[in-house]
């Protein structure tokens, strides 16, 4: 920028990551983290209360999040074979509620993160199965 805007645009750090940035002088706000491990997190937010948004791996997978700076909470996650799943629960306590495969099945969730349990699939031809039972032993 001009002599006294010039302003943070990145940001490169001892483990090879690296930090992006966006806004004016004084304001700049992270909107991209490389990591050196190849994640990519994406951030929305004023400076000091960048929340994270998107995160994206190298396998394809992406995850995206909702909530305040600190509380954020994956509400999605888009698979590398097309399936989407679609979380509920605070952050740290996600648990998945549906997923939409890429054969257009649906399969719906209940339970507590970790424990969850099919309980109904639905198929394109218009057929749907209910199933009872804790994880793992459905029927």
């Amino acid at each position: 920028g001009e002599k006294g805007a010039e302003r943070m645009v990145r940001s490169e750090l001892p483990d090879g990551s690296v930090a992006y940035y966006e806004g004016e002088r004084g304001a700049e706000r992270v909107v991209r983290v490389e990591f050196a491990n190849s994640n990519v997190v994406h951030y929305q937010g004023e400076e000091g209360a960048e929340r994270v948004v998107r995160e994206e791996y190298p396998d394809g997978n992406v995850q995206y999040y909702e909530g305040e700076k600190g509380a954020e909470r994956m509400v999605r996650s888009e698979l590398p074979d097309g399936s989407v799943a679609y979380y509920e629960g605070e952050r740290g306590a996600e648990r998945v509620v549906r997923v939409e495969f890429a054969n257009s099945n649906v399969v719906h969730y209940q339970g507590e993160e970790g424990a969850e349990r099919v309980v109904r699939e639905e198929y394109p031809d218009g057929n749907v199965q209910y199933y009872e039972g804790e994880k793992g032993a459905e029927r």
